[in-house]
């Protein structure tokens, strides 16, 4: 995985999110509905600074993988996923305000998790070598 280059910063976030539809409807059983909602994801992702890396839109809830700067909390980055893509679905899809009359596509429930090419033991080993390194005096 490479490094993402910003002003003053190199970085490399990546967050394991996922969600489901309100009462876990299948609703994106039918193609073309999973297919517009996968489209709506990337536009929402890329009005946002978001990088879809993999996703799965299956009929019952949602899985995806993303990069996000670090200014964005995982918790930011999927609150904008979820907000704008049910505000872009409505839109594109009325019918599904006669299931959802109040306008709550998805629960509120979710789930997230960092992520990262370098597993917890690695950097950890890293972090003391680094401690280890700095307490030696290389002038001796």
């Amino acid at each position: 995985m490479e490094l993402v280059s910003g002003a003053h910063i190199k970085y490399q976030l990546f967050y394991h999110l996922e969600w489901t539809p309100k009462c876990r409807y299948k609703i994106f059983q039918q193609e073309k509905y999973k297919y517009d909602y996968e489209e709506i994801l990337k536009i929402v992702a890329r009005r946002h600074g978001i990088d879809i890396k993999e996703m799965a839109v299956m009929p019952d809830h949602i899985h995806l993988l993303v990069s996000a700067p670090p200014s964005m909390s995982a918790s930011k980055a999927l609150n904008l996923l979820k907000g704008g893509s049910s505000h872009d679905f409505f839109h594109l899809h009325p019918i599904f305000r006669k299931r959802y009359p109040r306008g709550h596509l998805l629960s509120a429930g979710k789930f997230c998790r960092s992520v990262g090419d370098v597993d917890f033991e690695t950097t950890r080993d890293y972090v003391r070598e680094q401690a280890q390194q700095a307490t030696l005096d290389p002038f001796l």
